[in-house]
């Protein structure tokens, strides 16, 4: 196995990444079958399953936001967020220049918790599960029945909708490279999903 020997993140971290990670499917899933409340229609148990794993996805990623920001190990906060820096951002297309080459030969990056595309991948997920969070929040707080009413209402949750592609697609993307990371011997997920230490 080729990981790292810092590839461990602290157990907070752990903790809002297992929690989130589990809100958000929760939601994803939820969503494809829930009939929301509205003028015409009764909801059913899955709207408010949705509901309230919405507010608890959206608990978590504040916790995550709060963790990545003041904890002392883990990816850096520049390295998620590189684009206000052009030599980070150089830093990133290099990276995924090297990924693509590397995959080109049918082979993976190592696994590298300071790998610049990765940890800006990372970031961009961190700020589309806040929008979607955050839109869905507001929405569930000044919604008084109607998904088609205008103002405010339409606009929150026109965002939360639109958003929802982009999770389904991250999220997709996000599991198959953990998939395959554990395949290839890289990471195990027993290790990606472990408490302890």
């Amino acid at each position: 196995m080729t990981t790292t020997t810092d590839s461990k993140h602290t157990l907070l971290t752990r903790i809002a990444h297992i929690g989130l990670a589990i809100a958000v499917v929760v939601q994803l899933l939820t969503s494809l079958v829930l009939v929301p409340l509205s003028p015409t229609e009764t909801p059913n148990t899955y709207f408010y399953i949705h509901n309230y794993s919405g507010l608890t996805a959206f608990a978590f990623i504040l916790l995550f936001w709060i963790v990545v920001m003041v904890r002392k190990s883990g990816t850096r906060p520049g390295l998620l967020f590189p684009w206000t820096s052009g030599t980070r951002i150089r830093a990133v297309w290099d990276d995924l220049v090297m990924h693509l080459r590397m995959l080109a030969r049918f082979k993976l990056p190592p696994v590298n918790g300071d790998s610049a595309f990765a940890s800006a991948i990372h970031g961009l997920g961190m700020l589309l599960i806040l929008a979607m969070a955050t839109a869905g929040t507001i929405y569930y707080f000044i919604n008084a029945g109607d998904p088609d009413a205008g103002g405010l209402v339409g606009v929150v949750i026109y965002i939360h909708l639109s958003l929802a592609n982009l999770v389904w697609a991250y999220l997709i993307g996000h599991a198959s490279m953990a998939v395959v990371h554990h395949v290839s011997r890289h990471q195990s997920l027993t290790e990606m999903w472990s408490l302890g230490r």
